[in-house]
């Protein structure tokens, strides 16, 4: 699938994430995955970095016995399984890593991938899931819920936190190209960083599910069971209009969410892909409540033909288009205007009322979700780090002849 142009590309490349260990994956590292199997494609299999790495060691994974280069924070204690713990280390350990002899770097950065250090020869281009969430308008959200608050430490952590801000937005002028997963991150990054970035979705796995199977009489929930993704006004809207709920997921507000649940809402767990992809193919629609920077679950319901009804804020904006907004040939789903309990009641009766499990196209809810495949995203990754890339070499050239000139006149 490559073109001409990436032979232009080096192919001494590194590729920087986070970490890559077994109780942390999901779609960053998808993201880490897609763009490691383009630059192999198109140029040569990139060098990985991370701050640590345990995934290599698992046959299931697609890093097995792959090399990757690690951090400090590998050899120390629990370092690997609990690398968090570590937080006021990590943008320290991350300046630690040795890019020499890597003329491109590329970074995919939730956290402090992006605050690598590169020479002013080496181009940066970051592709940023997120401006780090609890240091910035989640902060309050993170410190409701942590142990160390609890136990007095909370200002102390608050402290650490706005370290890492001041961190955070300096080391955001190190990358050379910003790329951001959606139109929100990318307003989020303009909030914090100051910087303007170019949007471009991340790659779903949309082959996996399959479309045209009938529709039956239950919607589903699907994400981790925390606080931040609103699960808790799913249950509630359903206990009150006595619909068929069905609830997968895991997280620390499961017991919570039992006890909450009425008796037309099931709270399953967690549950295998197979699963997960049978039930997304059979729900009447796909139910979310949360603010997503970009939402890959909405998007993989699409895949699976299934109408979607979210909160109308965050990367749904960009993924899911509202009846209200498009006709029955265009629509996937229908969003609500407020995180409430009585906004989505009236968001499903609205659902009900005027049938869109039946009148929303299936097969058109699926194409759709084809924009947000990994083809897509390759085909359009590959055009822009071209791009960069040619416009670092003209720098470079340009610098270089003036430095020329310069000389010349000395």
């Amino acid at each position: 699938m490559s073109v001409n142009s990436s032979l232009d590309l080096p192919s001494n490349i590194a590729l920087v994430h986070e970490w890559f260990t077994p109780r942390s994956t999901g779609g960053a590292e998808n993201v880490v995955q897609v763009i490691d199997d383009l630059l192999t494609q198109i140029t040569s299999q990139p060098e990985l970095f991370s701050l640590v790495n345990e995934e290599n060691l698992h046959k299931s994974s697609w890093l097995f016995k792959r090399k990757v280069k690690t951090s400090f924070i590998q050899k120390l204690p629990f370092g690997v399984s609990h690398v968090q713990q570590y937080l006021p280390l990590l943008p320290f350990a991350i300046e630690q890593l040795d890019f020499d002899g890597y003329p491109l770097v590329i970074s995919s950065s939730h956290l402090v991938a992006k605050g690598v250090l590169t020479s002013p020869d080496q181009l940066h281009i970051s592709y940023v899931h997120t401006p780090v969430r609890y240091a910035w308008d989640q902060m309050n959200i993170y410190l409701k819920r942590s142990f160390l608050r609890r136990i007095g430490l909370g200002p102390l952590i608050r402290w650490q936190l706005h370290s890492l801000r001041q961190w955070d937005q300096l080391s955001s002028s190190r990358v050379d190209y910003l790329l951001a997963n959606s139109n929100f991150t990318a307003k989020r990054i303009w909030k914090y960083w100051r910087r303007r970035s170019e949007v471009l979705h991340p790659p779903v796995n949309v082959n996996r599910f399959v479309w045209n199977k009938p529709r039956e009489d239950f919607y589903l929930s699907v994400c981790r069971l925390v606080p931040n993704k609103r699960v808790d006004l799913v249950v509630r809207a359903f206990n009150r209009l006595k619909l068929p709920l069905v609830v997968v997921g895991d997280g620390v507000e499961k017991a919570l969410l039992k006890d909450l649940a009425g008796p037309t809402v099931q709270i399953l767990g967690f549950q295998s892909e197979e699963k997960i992809e049978e039930l997304m193919s059979r729900c009447r629609a796909f139910v979310y409540a949360g603010i997503e920077d970009f939402g890959i679950a909405p998007v993989e319901a699409m895949a699976s033909g299934s109408p979607v009804i979210a909160f109308g804020k965050g990367g749904v904006l960009d993924t899911v288009r509202c009846f209200s907004s498009y006709s029955e040939k265009e629509a996937t789903g229908l969003l609500f205007s407020a995180q409430t309990v009585n906004s989505l009641v009236e968001a499903i009766e609205f659902f009900k009322e005027k049938q869109l499990w039946r009148n929303l196209n299936p097969e058109l809810i699926r194409g759709w979700s084809n924009s947000f495949s990994q083809d897509s995203f390759k085909k359009r990754f590959e055009k822009t780090i071209n791009r960069a890339w040619r416009e670092h070499l003209n720098s470079c050239d340009i610098a270089t002849s003036d430095l020329s000139f310069a000389s010349r006149k000395s």
